[in-house]
């Protein structure tokens, strides 16, 4: 185990070898996941998130607004968390990217609580049932999905642009797209897991998690998006 996971050229950095690199990767997946779930629990008791969902109904561009301040924030922690040459600037920049997360989600969890009890706990479930399915995945087969990379970029700029029209256009992308974006984002866990186990530079772990939490996010997001359509639709 500790030969196949030795780091090569791609994944000298530190001198750190992969499968310790590994192990802090996932401490640290676990530490955000931690904190997300602890600052969602707090907006939510506050009320933050619907307050935020009064807010976004106020007009179109709003939610266009608000999508848009989070992908600046999400870049810069990312590039903070990929370029920093300090451990503790990469965590800072993890932090800050899991501090967006938790705003985005809140009216997303507002919503679900008015209209689907129960529906994020049932889309936590989910979620971790399938990123387990395909991390083990990941670790048992000898293919590097690194191939995903310029699939999901593509597919990444479609969607964004897909979700953009939608919202200037008044138009709904209803429940199939949302299917398609779970599958979108579990490409993406398996292709963050591949490049973790086989390219990541391994002095970068903070960084790695990041990419990591983002994508079981986005699957979290869009499988509640899925059980909150169904709910409704009852």
């Amino acid at each position: 185990m500790q030969e196949i996971y030795a780091g090569g050229p791609n994944g000298a950095g530190s001198g750190t070898s992969r499968i310790d690199f590994i192990r802090s990767t996932y401490t640290y997946l676990a530490g955000a996941m931690i904190a997300f779930v602890a600052l969602s629990s707090v907006l939510h008791m506050a009320g933050f998130g619907l307050g935020m969902l009064k807010m976004l109904s106020a007009g179109k561009f709003m939610w266009l607004a608000f999508m848009g301040g989070f992908m600046i924030v999400g870049w810069l922690a990312t590039r903070m968390a990929d370029n920093a040459e300090s451990n503790q600037k990469q965590l800072i920049g993890l932090g800050i990217y899991v501090l967006a997360e938790g705003v985005m989600f809140s009216p997303l969890f507002a919503l679900a609580s008015k209209v689907a009890p129960g529906a994020i706990g049932a889309a936590a479930l989910i979620t971790l049932l399938l990123v387990g399915g395909l991390t083990w995945t990941a670790f048992t087969v000898k293919t590097n999905f690194s191939f995903l990379g310029g699939i999901l970029r593509v597919g990444g700029m479609v969607a964004i642009g897909a979700i953009i029209a939608s919202v200037i256009f008044g138009f709904s992308l209803g429940i199939w797209f949302s299917a398609l974006m779970v599958v979108f984002a579990g490409a993406a866990v398996l292709y963050d897991t591949s490049k973790i186990i086989h390219d990541y530079p391994t002095d970068r772990p903070a960084g790695a998690a990041l990419h990591l939490f983002a994508s079981i996010a986005l699957m979290l997001w869009y499988v509640l998006r899925i059980l909150i359509s169904l709910a409704t639709d009852d």
